[in-house]
């Protein structure tokens, strides 16, 4: 079998078994985390009216020449700003099936640093 099909297989049934448990509220949402070779996608979802209430991504950190650690480090700032603005103050984080490390860990701390609370 392909290597590749089985490491996407494996990271969609990580995902499906982590959303088994998590789910977010309007009052707490659920920060979903997104990372490709690219770029990086955060967004608050409130999965009870199936909603994305922030989003954000990589392009918005305009001429960032850092590495992949700081700029993820930066977006969890960055939604963590946006969050405030929208007087959300608390999620449940969302590693999407990725291990929590890297980058990922990077923008949960971003975000934590940005006044989240998880």
């Amino acid at each position: 079998m392909n290597k590749v099909k089985v490491k996407n297989e494996k990271l969609a049934r990580r995902h499906v078994k982590i959303r088994s448990i998590i789910s977010g509220t309007k009052k707490r949402p659920r920060l979903s985390v997104f990372r490709s070779n690219r770029g990086m996608f955060v967004q608050l979802i409130d999965d009870s009216a199936g909603k994305t209430l922030i989003s954000a991504n990589v392009k918005e950190l305009k001429g960032s020449k850092d590495k992949k650690i700081e700029v993820a480090f930066n977006l969890g700032k960055l939604l963590a700003e946006k969050a405030k603005e929208k007087k959300i103050s608390q999620v449940v984080f969302d590693r999407g099936g990725y291990k929590y490390h890297g980058r990922v860990k990077a923008v949960a701390e971003g975000a934590r640093e940005g006044g989240l609370i998880f």
